[in-house]
């Protein structure tokens, strides 16, 4: 039997990773929201309902919340995120702070919280959902610039996963960061990213879901502090254009 938590489960990719996770019947999901747990559930998925990442509480919160039903976990999955749009011309101070807290602050205080507790052990994968967006090095002309929060956000999760994964090489906890692909959910809509939705090859999350759980299943510490795409190079626009044609899949990102 597998113990799974998946962070950021109320919609969006973490709904569609405890939904797919739970088809084995074998797996124990342990799932977290900010508000009120779903509706739906089945017997081998347990809710932790008001766990905000974005306050510093979450992290020993989630601890006392799961100690209780599970030794440890095999897998935890780092996916709560935050999106807010903004431009050179408008950037925004508030939507900063949150997308950095919520992406590469919090992120640090739940693994050592989790880790310290014993809940994640030898043997343990702990994977952190970041983006394309935060490499710096298939950032391009093309795109442009702007939304400065996002992009700096998710490099500085891919720094945190980079970390987290020397100071737990010892403990021999693998540390994966990964972009998922880009999704038709309601966060891509709410920047108006839905307008790119064909033309960028978005799936709905329960495909990327899919993708991401087999690519987790092979993950393993002699892949520790890398980055990748589980599902290549095909919804990353720069791609070609920074790293050539023939790019494999699942592809290993650059920095």
């Amino acid at each position: 039997m597998s113990n799974i938590l998946v962070i950021g489960a109320s919609r969006g990719l973490g709904a569609s990773l405890v939904k797919a996770y739970a088809t084995g019947s074998r797996n124990q999901v342990f799932a977290t929201t900010r508000s009120a747990a779903p509706s739906e559930s089945t017997s081998n998925i347990t809710y932790c309902s008001g766990i905000d990442v974005a306050t510093e509480s979450a992290g020993p919160d989630l601890v006392s919340r799961v100690s209780k039903s599970v030794s440890s976990f095999d897998v935890v999955i780092i996916t709560a995120g935050y999106f807010g749009s903004e431009s050179f011309d408008e950037p925004s101070w508030e939507k900063q702070v949150k997308m950095y807290t919520i992406s590469s602050i919090a992120p640090v205080f739940l693994v050592h919280h989790l880790v310290k507790a014993g809940l994640v052990k030898q043997g343990g994968k702990i994977i952190l959902v970041s983006s394309e967006s935060g490499s710096i090095t298939l950032r391009h002309e093309s795109e442009g610039g702007g939304n400065y929060g996002h992009h700096a956000s998710k490099s500085a999760l891919n720094m945190v996963g980079k970390l987290l994964s020397l100071d737990l090489k010892e403990k021999e906890i693998a540390v994966g960061v990964v972009h998922p692909g880009f999704m038709r959910t309601e966060m891509t809509k709410n920047v108006g990213f839905d307008q790119f939705w064909d033309s960028g090859h978005a799936v709905v999350p329960d495909e990327a879901a899919k993708s991401l759980v087999e690519f987790i299943d092979r993950f393993n510490i002699n892949m520790s502090g890398e980055y990748w795409a589980p599902r290549g190079p095909k919804d990353i626009g720069t791609a070609e254009a920074v790293l050539g044609k023939d790019l494999s899949t699942p592809l290993k990102l650059p920095w």
